[in-house]
């Protein structure tokens, strides 16, 4: 028989109540980063917006850095395999998937605001805690082989220059996606996320070989 309170019925419920909790740390978390930084985080603000204890922190977390890692791995990460990867793999022509992931950029003044919460932690931690930088760059590498991956195929079907090296593409895409959003940031004015919005696009169809430059 089965000792009182160790029904699988009971263990199960107490594996979902673990599995919100870890989830409501992890949110609030990420928001509080989003806003203040990671540095400047409040781990008393994370626990009052989660609705936890201290106690249920580090039963999930070691520490501050654990939090952030995770925030890294399992918000941000997915976040930007999101936007600019899975879109990638539709099987659609690859210069318009491109500028669709592009002209889905929020630029929401609240978006334009906070700046891009990747980017925002690359500036704020690489310099200073390994962890960060080797989690965040397995990010960045990811999203840079997604968009040289859809460019290659491109060229193999026609549709992309052939002269074009896409991991080089590639590369500088992330930089220019994440510079206008660096320079709307600063500015705290959508209307510059708007107009690199604008030029990342046109620079997006110059990919495409001569005569076939069509817009979308």
């Amino acid at each position: 028989m089965l000792a009182a309170g160790k029904s699988p019925k009971r263990r199960a419920t107490r594996l979902r109540d673990s599995e919100r909790t870890r989830e409501r740390l992890l949110q609030a978390a990420s928001r509080e980063i989003y806003r203040s930084g990671f540095q400047s985080a409040s781990l008393d603000t994370i626990l009052a917006v989660a609705g936890v204890t201290k106690g249920a922190l580090y039963y999930h977390f070691d520490s501050k850095e654990a939090l952030g890692y995770a925030v890294v791995e399992e918000v941000i990460a997915p976040d930007v395999r999101g936007k600019w990867v899975r879109p990638l793999q539709s099987g659609k022509d690859p210069i318009n998937a491109l500028i669709g992931a592009v002209q889905g950029i929020p630029v929401r003044p609240a978006d334009v605001r906070g700046g891009c919460q990747l980017n925002n932690l690359a500036q704020e931690m690489s310099p200073l805690d390994a962890g960060f930088r080797k989690r965040l760059a397995i990010i960045f590498q990811a999203w840079r082989e997604a968009v040289a991956s859809v460019l290659r195929e491109g060229q193999t079907l026609g549709s992309v220059r052939r002269d074009l090296q896409p991991a080089d593409a590639a590369g500088l895409l992330i930089a220019m996606v994440e510079g206008y959003g660096s320079l709307a940031k600063n500015a705290q004015d959508p209307k510059v996320m708007k107009a690199g919005i604008r030029n990342i696009v046109d620079w997006l169809r110059s990919l495409r070989p001569p005569g076939n430059r069509k817009r979308v």
